[in-house]
């Protein structure tokens, strides 16, 4: 399967302003691209690409006064299959896990796990350790939080997620990070493109959050929004919650003007959306 993959996002900029992009796709899909996958900014300023602290390609750039663009379009080999699962994964002890893990079983700054660690052990403590139960978080997180863009708040954390059970994408995956990780689960944040490719077409094309744990001897991919697998994810960055994989982190004042997304299957006629 190939999917057309883009983004047109602009910012009306009233004064000079340091600028993060996080918008390729992850280092671990750079091998599945056809196509460039190339940050291209209107007008055309210098910028600078590096990986962070947690893997990911960031790029970094000065905005002009002035309105600004942001946009891409490329083209990417997937396999068409569902979400990978194994019911048989185990949970690793603490002490067994490989150290680079270790930073996902820690509170951070929209997952307070010394918060929710009672309430975690109190709903699934007793339920059988590895992959049923964390599907069993995912399903309780899923049926308890009511989703609604009006819900959303870029302050908003777990803890409140859990006490007023209202949310958007983001918060049903941080309040089922916190459960996993007050479980000593290993469990970080993932960001990415996942098109309506097998499912309805019902809300207007995203960027989307999903999760990942660690069982066995890898890293899973859960969404407790969705609570199904999905076919067509593509990965853009994982940190431990939303404010390590921000799409834009702006050093200053940028009111977005513009944003747009594309994650189409692209039939062998050639028929997708594009940008």
């Amino acid at each position: 399967m190939r999917i057309r993959l883009g983004y047109d996002i602009q910012f009306d900029v009233p004064v000079s302003v340091p600028v993060v992009a996080m918008l390729n796709v992850h280092p671990s899909r750079a091998g599945d691209l056809l196509e460039p996958d190339i940050l291209r900014i209107e007008p055309a300023v210098p910028q600078e690409r590096y990986i962070d602290a947690f893997g990911n390609v960031c790029c970094r750039f000065t905005a002009p006064p002035g309105l600004i663009r942001l946009w891409n379009s490329t083209l990417i080999e997937d396999s068409g299959t569902p979400d990978a699962q194994d019911h048989s994964a185990r949970e690793v002890p603490v002490a067994e896990l490989p150290p680079e893990t270790l930073m996902y079983l820690l509170s951070s700054r929209y997952c307070e796990v010394d918060l929710l660690s009672n309430t975690a052990a109190q709903l699934f403590g007793n339920m059988r350790p590895g992959w049923q139960r964390v599907q069993a978080i995912c399903d309780w997180v899923h049926g308890y939080v009511t989703f609604g863009y009006h819900f959303a708040s870029p302050t908003k954390t777990a803890l409140e997620v859990y006490r007023d059970g209202m949310g958007v994408c983001r918060d049903f995956q941080h309040l089922a990070i916190t459960f996993c990780r007050s479980l000593n689960i290993p469990a970080r944040y993932a960001t990415g493109y996942m098109g309506d490719i097998g499912v309805p077409r019902v809300d207007p094309m995203d960027f989307s959050a999903w999760f990942e744990v660690y069982l066995g001897d890898r890293w899973w991919t859960l969404d407790a929004r969705n609570n199904v697998p999905r076919i067509g994810r593509v990965l853009m960055a994982t940190g431990r919650d939303a404010t390590d994989v921000a799409i834009t982190t702006s050093f200053g004042n940028a009111r977005l003007a513009h944003f747009d997304v594309v994650s189409d299957e692209v039939m062998e006629d050639g028929a997708g959306a594009g940008l």
